[in-house]
Parts: structure tokens; sequence; C-alpha cells
């Protein structure tokens, strides 16, 4: 087990509630969970913000800790508005879930600076996907579970998903989500939007609903591990709750451009920076 981190510094709490807060909004308004933000700032702020380094082991961990409380706000408030395909989220969660606990055990296995200039890459590739989703064309193939949704307007739309590809899917979800410790909604989703052609907000629901999942066993494998720091994630947790259920509100207008922008030059800053690092 690792010694505690954090002390009950009101400065560095503050800190810590607006960093929950500020990555879990991004992070439930496009299905992402906010880990992205998380682990980055705790590897690269740790010492100034904490006056400690932090590892990724311990990083991943703690993210993890807080996308639990992200996602449950954030998917109590999808499943209200009945954005939710609860059916599809607990199919992928069959191998998401075990699969973080997978990855969970092999984060400490890596090189510190490997492990951040892969992260840098992996999150550069992130922002492409999210900026480029719209001009990639969708799979025009036919699956065998087939779903239905409304929407608002009352136009109905096709999505749907065969068993092998869906659970090969949410296993590498639940991987990088355990071994990362960032939810693994930037695979899911562009997987739900371009290949199984769900729509744009009920894929960012279920995104959320499988990330609590995953979320939930990878944490508990780095808790188990001991890479885990309670004054950590209780600190993030206020925020991550608040930022899980008012991101699930703002998403309800996703469709402004400029918020997407802002979260993708943010991640871009962060990718830059744990590459050069």
């Amino acid at each position: 087990m690792y010694p505690l981190i954090m002390s009950w510094d009101v400065p560095a709490l503050l800190v810590m509630f607006m960093l929950g807060l500020i990555a879990s909004t991004f992070g439930a308004i496009v299905g992402l969970g906010g880990g992205v933000v998380i682990v980055p700032a705790l590897l690269l702020l740790g010492p100034s913000m904490l006056g400690k380094n932090i590892d990724t082991s311990l990083a991943v961990g703690v993210s993890l800790g807080a996308l639990v409380f992200t996602s449950f706000t954030s998917t109590l408030t999808f499943v209200k508005e009945g954005k939710v395909d609860l059916r599809s989220a607990l199919f992928f969660s069959f191998s998401s879930g075990p699969l973080s606990v997978l990855g969970a055990s092999l984060t400490s296995l890596f090189d510190p600076v490997i492990f951040r200039r892969a992260f840098g890459y992996f999150m550069l590739f992130m922002v492409i996907l999210i900026l480029f989703r719209k001009r990639i064309k969708p799979y025009k193939g036919n699956w065998r579970n087939v779903r239905k949704y409304t929407d608002a307007a009352g136009v109905e739309q096709e999505y749907g998903y065969n068993v092998l590809p869906a659970l090969i899917i949410g296993g590498a979800v639940g991987l990088i989500a355990g071994l990362l410790g960032i939810g693994g909604g930037i695979l899911l989703i562009p997987t739900m939007l371009l290949l199984f052609r769900f729509p744009p907000h009920m894929a960012t629901a279920t995104s959320m609903a499988v990330i609590f999942v995953s979320a939930l066993f990878g944490s508990g494998m780095h808790l188990i591990r001991g890479e885990w720091d309670w004054l950590l994630v209780l600190s993030l947790a206020p925020g991550a709750l608040l930022g899980g259920w008012i991101g699930a509100r703002i998403s309800r207008r996703i469709s402004s451009v400029l918020l997407i922008r802002i979260m993708c030059g943010t991640l871009l800053l962060f990718a830059v920076r744990m590459i050069l690092t």
C-alpha cells in the first residue's frame, strides 16, 4: 500500500475538487469518463499540486476510483432521460469488467517514461478520432442483434451488433480502462457510432454505463494491489459526482462545437507535454 500522498490541506483539496469537476464534466459530456485529464494531471502536476511525485500505477488507480463516481451520477441521469441502452451496456460489460481487472494488474509492469509517451500518443489518437468522427463513414453491413431507438423528434433509428465483435470491443475497452485509467470510452464510442451505428446521444450515455463497470472492477484490482490513495480518491470524488451530473445534463446540447474544441485543445496540450516530458 502506498503511503498517503495527500494531507487535508484546504488549497490542495480545492485543486483536486476542481480537477475532478472539470475532468468529469468534460468526460460525461462526450462519454469518455474524465480519466484522460485526471491521469496526466496527477502525473505532471503532482509535485506542484501536492508536493510529491505520483507514479503511473497510483495515478491510474486513483483515476479509476474517481471514474466510479463520475460514471455513477452520469449514468443515473442518462437513465432517467431514457438514453442508456442497458441491455447493450450489460452485454459489453460481460467482457469489459473482467478485462479491466487484467489491465489493472499490468499497469505496474510498464516503464514510467514509456508509459507517459504511449499515453501521450494515445491521447493524440483520441483527439484525431473526436475531431474527424463526423467525416468517417459508418459501417453499412447488417447485424444479428438489431435494436431500435426513437429520438425526441420521433425519428426511428436502427443499430445493432454481433456477439463476437461486441465482446471483443468490450474486452478491449476494459483492458484500456484498467491499464490506463481512462475509462475506455474513446474506443467504445467511435466503435458504437461507426461500426454498430448507435445514435450519438445513446452511444455517449451507454458508454458511461459500461465505464462504470470497468472502473469498478479496475479500481478494485488497484485497491487490492495497494496502488491507491484514499485521500486522493475522496478529494476527487465530490467534483467527480457533480461533474458527472453536470456533464450528463449538458450533453443534451452536445452540438456545441466550441465545447468539443476546448476539450480537444486541452487533451492536445496534455498529450504534447506527456510526450515531451
